[in-house]
């Protein structure tokens, strides 16, 4: 069953958003036992043209879900000309398998895309088999290691080619 909601573009220093990142950070640290992801991220990193930030909203008005992404060129961490990199992608528990995360994914996927970006690229985890999944089933494809975790065992990098 596919939750009503409402996806809203909002900065990245939102209070909605900074209580969802705070979540996946704590959950990051359950899977992880680490202190989280220690990516660099500043808010101008997801302002258009070069970037966005979704909030999907539910029908109460609570935030459910998010996601980013941000231009990422050609780099010493292993980036190319016309990467968007997703980020932040994230569901509440009691919200999971309703769809949400492949609607924002489409979304982000299409703006980045009318951005003029040529492949979105992520990085995830091994202890994130669902999120593998997602993106697996959504045409993305085992790429070469990028960013801040890419000499990290359990990292995994995905893309696809907009």
């Amino acid at each position: 069953m596919v939750m009503s909601m409402q996806i809203r573009q909002v900065p990245f220093d939102h209070p909605d958003a900074v209580k969802l990142n705070d979540q996946v950070q704590a959950e990051y640290h359950v899977r992880y036992g680490d202190g989280g992801d220690a990516t660099t991220l500043a808010p101008e990193d997801f302002e258009p043209p070069t970037g966005i930030f979704l909030i999907a909203y539910d029908e109460l008005g609570s935030p459910v879900a998010t996601g980013g992404w941000r231009a990422r060129d050609a780099n010493g961490e292993g980036n190319l000309d016309g990467d968007a990199e997703l980020k932040r992608m994230y569901v509440v528990d009691v919200a999971r398998g309703r769809g949400l995360a492949r609607r924002i994914l489409a979304a982000l996927e299409n703006d980045a895309r009318m951005a003029g970006r040529t492949r979105m690229v992520l990085e995830t985890g091994t202890k994130q088999p669902e999120a593998i999944a997602l993106y697996t089933s959504s045409g993305y494809e085992p790429c070469v290691k990028f960013g801040y975790y890419r000499f990290h065992e359990d990292s995994r990098c995905f893309a696809k080619a907009l």
